[in-house]
């Protein structure tokens, strides 16, 4: 699915909240061999009724007692091989006391119930009086531990068991569940789908979607692979899925194990809280993925949650965890077969530059939220663990297992863990083993620093030559440690000495490795060469997970960025020489931005630029424009937006204007030219308005990337009452939901520099909203709450968070608060400073007083 700790810098909060605690799977009274829901769906009262069967085997003689999970369900009747048995149920558990004690044999456990409005699990979504067009869809979604909001079951995911799912739906609707279809009829009105899953699986993966869909056929092999999108929306779908055959080629060639399923069916359904959900043999994916011909300019995510969510059908489906707090095994890996997939599609540098990515999201969250282990059981509910530790640190972690085995070992060490583990449940250390079996690595040493505690490195990197020695000298410090030894890492890092050679128009590039225990808080090392080096590479190929800041001088730095092989230290060298400021630094990114073959690298040079802030820089960047790379031309649009310049102002509004080919490059012109407007080009802000007020009423398009790129830019101005009620406007029910979701989220930034009333006009509307009970309202109410600067705030985000039946709200609501608060205390300062400062300007003013009057005595 598409989250004991050591101190943390002052800057993050914990991860353990209060509330807390150790978690562990229950006592197992016995295997689950078969579910089978026999159920009939009314969906226009939004309920279901029906029986629950779970064929158990006891584990031992003399059980009397047997405890599942359910929540909010009316059980009607609990019969046990046929036989009435007593039992008790708080909303919470269902307790089944046996007339009988166990035996070591089978026994059917068949609970007849129904579930009216269902808080969670499964889902009914259809049109009303805002939405008169959403399809009516039933769907569900079991991941964490939410499959007890729509059948009776032991809900953790060390059960492993086959499956059967047989549903009544109206007629034209199609039911499609996990495995194979084995029967369907037709009854009057309605018609009878029933599916069979022979393989075994955990219950959170048991799935169905019920709706009017478009079918669409494909093939892999002997496997059929199908599509479903609301009817209309079928090209969409090739455009969206077409490369699943491939992918499962790819995936089944790479974890050295063929789609061990019947089908691979993936279902695009409205108003899915997650990006998608890899349930076996049957993936649900959000119909927001699905993108028309100009999305698919500049939009590789939806192929990403495409090879996602299939790699799951192996890590995740086949090999299952066995607890929640090992779930990086599946998260990490599908995450990494993101990266896998985009080398595989388009090459080493585009999977480097993925990768890149993936580990800034995982550092920005390190730095500005928490840092835990990625293995931990404390948590309050399973679902605090799908974090960026998880998926993002998880992906960096399996890189660099590759790293040290080589690819043949980390392919053979990939399909070890795979063929020993299919159709059974793992933890962390059958990872391990199956590393050390196939390959003899004992890789202990790097889960213990990555795995198994918080963190990562961040080197410093101080390189300088001495002609008279002929030595290289190369000092690396690790900052993170401070004074705490125990946040030192121990590590290999590979550092290259790069000679550039031209001859004949062609340039060669030699790179003279060594390989470095970097394990104290700083170390020296010495390097005869008889050559000067033209560059220097720290950690070869960049395949660590750390920050590094270079501390080169500028000629090498230059040589590095226009010569190194690997992209991300060319990055790394044009962060640096942004870093050196000045003209020189100007040129040099200049011409980077301009030549440079690599579209992630002339991205990251134009980001550099823009914080030069020189004249010359703008002048660079507007010839970016032109880029051919739409992505390229996004971060130019926004380096210009942080130079605040006449100049890159009607560059900008022009650029607008005239609009371009990429959804998300006009996105971002209409949200930076809302951030230019102050200062000296305050007297911009009604054109401005007025521009964004077009761009809202004409520019509608997929996923109202453009419109709410404008909702963006009327949030930067800050004092502007009217782009409030602008804003306002885009809040209202009917409304297209990502539109409506940006205006909501807006709401929060704009309020800091409004008056009181406006404030309060803000807090009454996000209060109002705050009542629904949509998880992506929500999110969207508590993201803007948590930027505002006033005490009432709190009082809604508590109110959210004492009331909401989801957890993953109730942690974001839970921090919102203390970033109220802390805004609230930085307001506090600031005026405290601003009278500080205040009182000192007056004390000179007194001072510089009597100094004119002593002066005026002396001249007497």
């Amino acid at each position: 699915m598409l989250n004991i700790y050591f101190d943390t810098e002052d800057n993050r909060k914990p991860f353990e909240l209060p509330g807390a605690k150790p978690h562990y799977n229950p006592d197992r009274p016995g295997q689950v061999n078969h579910i089978f829901l026999d159920l009939v769906l009314n969906i226009p009262d939004k309920s279901f009724q029906g029986t629950c069967t779970i064929t158990l085997t006891p584990v031992r003689k003399g059980i009397t007692e047997l405890t599942l999970d359910g929540v909010n369900l009316k059980i009607e009747s609990v019969l046990i091989d046929g036989v009435s048995q007593p039992y008790d149920y708080d909303g919470q558990q269902l307790i089944i006391h046996l007339l009988n004690p166990t035996e070591e044999k089978p026994i059917n456990i068949a609970i007849a119930y129904r579930v009216e409005h269902p808080q969670r699990g499964l889902y009914f979504i259809g049109p009303d009086d805002q939405y008169p067009h959403k399809p009516v869809q039933v769907w569900t979604q079991g991941e964490d531990e939410d499959s007890r909001f729509w059948f009776p079951c032991f809900d953790y995911p060390g059960q492993l068991a086959t499956s059967e799912i047989r549903v009544k739906v109206p007629k034209p609707y199609l039911a499609i569940s996990n495995g194979e279809l084995i029967h369907t009829e037709e009854v009057g009105e309605e018609k009878i789908f029933h599916w069979m899953q022979k393989q075994i699986h955990p219950t959170y993966l048991m799935t169905l979607a019920v709706g009017d869909f478009a079918e669409m056929k494909d093939q892999w092999h002997d496997i059929p692979v199908t599509y479903y999108v609301e009817k209309g929306r079928e090209e969409d779908g090739r455009r969206s899925m077409g490369k699943t055959p491939r992918m499962i080629d790819f995936f089944s060639y790479k974890f050295g194990y063929r789609y061990p399923y019947p089908k691979y069916a993936q279902v695009c359904v409205g108003d899915f809280i997650f990006g998608g959900m890899e349930n076996t043999s049957t993936t649900l994916l959000t119909d927001r993925c699905l993108i028309d011909h100009r999305a698919a300019i500049d939009n590789r995510s939806t192929e990403s949650l495409v090879a996602h969510e299939l790699a799951h059908q192996w890590f995740g489906d086949l090999v299952v965890i066995k607890h929640w707090s090992h779930a990086w095994i599946k998260e990490g890996m599908a995450s990494y077969s993101e990266v896998l997939w985009t080398e595989q599609e388009y090459g080493q540098e585009e999977a480097a530059y993925y990768l890149l990515r993936e580990a800034r999201n995982y550092l920005e969250e390190d730095s500005s939220r928490y840092r835990r282990p990625i293995v931990t059981h404390i948590y309050r509910e399973a679902i605090e663990l799908y974090d960026r530790h998880l998926y993002e640190k998880g992906a960096c972690v399996y890189h660099m297992i590759r790293t040290i085995l080589g690819d043949e070992l980390f392919d053979k060490a990939i399909h070890t863990f795979v063929n020993d583990n299919a159709h059974k449940t793992v933890e962390t250390i059958d990872l391990l083993r199956a590393i050390d079996k196939s390959t003899g690595y004992n890789l202990s040493f790097l889960f213990d620093q990555y795995v198994f505690r918080g963190g990562h490195p961040d080197y410093q990197v101080s390189y300088a030559w001495d002609g008279n020695s002929k030595l290289a000298k190369i000092t690396v410090t690790q900052t993170q440690a401070k004074d705490n030894e125990k946040d030192l890492f121990d590590l290999k890092i590979p550092v290259g000495f790069g000679y550039i050679k031209e001859k004949d128009d062609k340039t060669k590039i030699k790179l003279k490795t060594y390989t470095l225990r970097i394990h104290e808080k700083e170390q020296t090392f010495y390097f005869p060469r008889k050559k000067k080096p033209d560059f220097v590479s720290f950690d070869v190929g960049n395949n660590f997970l750390k920050t590094v800041v270079l501390e080169y001088p500028l000629s090498e730095l230059v040589a590095q960025l226009k010569y190194d092989p690997d992209p991300i230290s060319r990055i790394y060298a044009a962060v640096a020489i942004a870093k050196k400021g000045g003209l020189e630094a100007v040129e040099v990114l200049s011409e980077a931005l301009k030549k440079e073959p690599f579209w992630g690298v002339r991205l990251e040079t134009a980001k550099q630029l823009a914080k030069i802030q020189l004249d010359q820089a703008v002048t660079a960047l507007i010839k970016g424009l032109e880029d051919d790379n739409p992505k390229v031309r996004c971060a130019v649009v926004e380096g210009l937006g942080e130079i605040k310049t006449l100049s890159s102002y009607d560059t900008l509004k022009s650029f607008l204007s005239r609009g371009d080919a990429s959804y998300y490059t006009e996105a971002a012109t209409a949200k930076v030219l809302g951030g230019m407007v102050s200062g000296n080009l305050k007297e911009k802000e009604g054109e401005v308005i007025e521009l964004l007020k077009t761009v809202l009423q004409e520019r509608g398009g997929w996923n109202e990337i453009v419109r709410s790129g404008a909702i963006g830019g009327l949030s930067q101005l800050k004092t502007s009452s009217v782009a409030v009620d602008v804003i306002l406007e885009y809040t209202k029910p009917g409304v297209p939901q990502p539109l409506r979701l940006a205006a909501i989220r807006a709401l929060g930034g704009i309020s800091t520099g409004q008056s009181p009333d406006k404030v309060a006009v803000i807090l009454e509307n996000l209060e109002s909203i705050s009542k629904e009970t949509f998880f992506l309202t929500q999110v969207a109410v508590v993201s803007s709450l948590g930027q505002m600067e006033t005490p009432k705030a709190i009082g809604i985000l508590q109110s959210l968070a004492d009331q909401t039946p989801d957890g993953r709200v109730r942690r974001i609501a839970e921090e919102a608060i203390e970033k109220v608060r802390k805004n609230l205390g930085s307001d506090k300062a600031i005026k405290e400073l601003r009278e500080e400062v205040d009182h000192l300007k007056q004390e000179n003013q007194d001072l510089k007083s009597r100094l004119a009057k002593l002066e005026a005595k002396a001249k007497k």
